[in-house]
């Protein structure tokens, strides 16, 4: 973990504003206590579904609320996407097609890609135009080009469906906003309530060493690395 006192987010600016969204959930949570911590910032919020303003991925108009609150404040340096959705009481990953269900597969999709896909619309307009830094976390099991063991259709689809949202609204951003970088990001393994049904207690690290990690690699980023797909240790994945 990092010093007491110690600046984690070197070069965004002094006094930089960030915003994580999914800040309910184990690594949202820790990501918006190490990013409050740095002496270096100005402002951390948090949103989830019981916040105020409430956001909700699976509801547009809450999210089209919410950065209509936000938007009279000053602009973000960097926004941290931490919302996902792996199993809840009714979906659990499917190891085989006979266990596809149509309702599963558009729960998995409106939480990991429509509602990270709305999160670009509504929120990219809030960004910073000094180096901000806008990230979604994704999960190596969407790469396409790394899928070797099949099962979790629904995940790795919705997953890969982020990517690709991703990668497109920064060639878009590269156009209409030059200084921000956008990219989809694995956590790795995090000892969580995601993870836990899959050995996640026992194989994930603490969700403060992981969200540590990802901090320093999202502190390092160049604008030439937007659009990609990286892990948390900034090694490049495969689509």
């Amino acid at each position: 973990m990092a010093a007491s006192g110690q600046a984690l987010m070197n070069l965004l600016p002094d006094g930089y504003r960030a915003l994580v969204i999914g800040a309910s959930g184990t690594i949202g949570a820790e990501f918006v206590a190490l990013l409050a911590a740095d002496p270096r910032s100005g402002e951390v919020i948090g949103l989830h579904r019981h916040s105020f303003p409430a956001i909700d991925m699976q509801d547009e108009q809450s999210m089209a609320a919410a950065a209509t609150a936000l938007s009279g404040s000053t602009p973000f340096h960097l926004v941290i996407h931490a919302a996902g959705l792996l199993h809840d009481a009714d979906l659990m990953p499917e190891k085989k097609l006979s266990d596809l269900r149509a309702s599963n597969l558009m729960k998995s999709f409106s939480v990991n890609a429509i509602g990270p896909a709305l999160v670009l619309r509504y929120f990219t307009p809030l960004l910073s135009s000094e180096g901000s830094r806008m990230i979604f976390l994704s999960a190596k099991v969407g790469s396409i080009g790394d899928n070797r063991l099949g099962g979790w259709y629904g995940y790795r689809a919705s997953k890969a469906a982020l990517n690709m949202l991703v990668k497109t609204a920064s060639i878009e951003l590269k156009r209409t906003m030059p200084g921000a970088i956008v990219i989809a990001m694995h956590p790795g393994t995090v000892n969580s309530k995601l993870s836990k049904p899959f050995g996640g207690e026992v194989k994930g690290r603490p969700a403060g060493v992981a969200c540590l990690e990802m901090l320093q690699t999202i502190d390092a980023l160049k604008s030439e690395q937007s659009g990609q797909f990286l892990s948390y240790s900034a090694d490049a994945l495969p689509w």
